[in-house]
């Protein structure tokens, strides 16, 4: 059986993969945003004064990172509505849960990243805010975060484009994301080389594109000295020496 080029380009420009690229893409985003605020704040926890904040912070992280993203998956979407009634109603879709699962284990891996990133920062800077008058919340927003999210953005940047990757997990939930939308494909015409073929170009534009966007927003982030003149420096005049 030949690679057949017609039926490439015709999945290649078919609604059902556009729906499912943009499936994979709008999962991965919700997912990021959701870890994010859920990885600051286990961030915040690790590095509280607290104890019991570091010990439940650290509990959580030991947990999602230790558990398979397709298990969270299938507990969300099988399990849960068994526990929770409210959970069988029309509401609850596989979108939902898709995106809900990928967050709260990627917010573990956030977690870690955003931590790393905020005592990266010198703590002196946080003092001299604080000696000037600031809050701490007004320190954190104004002094450290800004630092922070430069130092976060490329990790953050490589995990969002691995969640484009792992939204094809969903497809046991039965989300009908860009790898389903293949597969539905293949099961029905047994042309595995053609609808493979046309997801890999999918996922290829995605992730160049979000590469290109990844690469503009740590350039819009990165600080550029303005102390610099091309103008020579005037020196001070040197006092006459002393006659010998």
């Amino acid at each position: 059986m030949e690679f057949d080029l017609g039926i490439f380009v015709q999945q290649l420009i078919s609604p059902d993969y556009v729906k499912g690229a943009f499936l994979s893409v709008a999962v991965a985003v919700l997912a990021l945003v959701l870890a994010t605020v859920i990885g600051f704040i286990m961030a915040l926890g690790r590095t509280s004064k607290s104890k019991v904040m570091q010990g439940l912070s650290g509990l959580y992280i030991w947990f999602f990172r230790a558990i398979p993203a397709l298990l969270v998956l299938l507990i969300i979407w099988n399990a849960l509505p068994q526990l929770f009634p409210v959970l069988r109603q029309d509401w609850f879709s596989p979108f939902i849960a898709a995106f809900i699962g990928l967050g709260v284990v990627e917010a573990a891996f956030m977690a870690e990243i955003i931590r790393s990133a905020l005592i990266s920062i010198d703590e002196g800077q946080g003092l001299a805010g604080r000696a000037l008058g600031m809050s701490p919340w007004k320190v954190m927003t104004k002094v450290v975060l800004p630092q922070a999210i430069r130092i976060a953005l490329p990790p953050t940047g490589n995990e969002f484009i691995g969640l484009v990757k792992f939204s094809s997990l969903a497809s046991v939930i039965s989300l009908q994301e860009l790898l389903t939308t293949a597969q539905v494909g293949v099961n029905i015409t047994f042309r595995y080389a053609e609808y493979y073929a046309a997801a890999i170009v999918y996922y290829l534009i995605i992730v160049t594109l979000l590469t290109l966007l990844q690469s503009y927003v740590e350039k819009k982030f990165l600080w550029t000295s303005r102390t610099k003149s091309k103008k020579p420096s005037i020196q001070a005049p040197q006092s006459a020496g002393v006659a010998s």
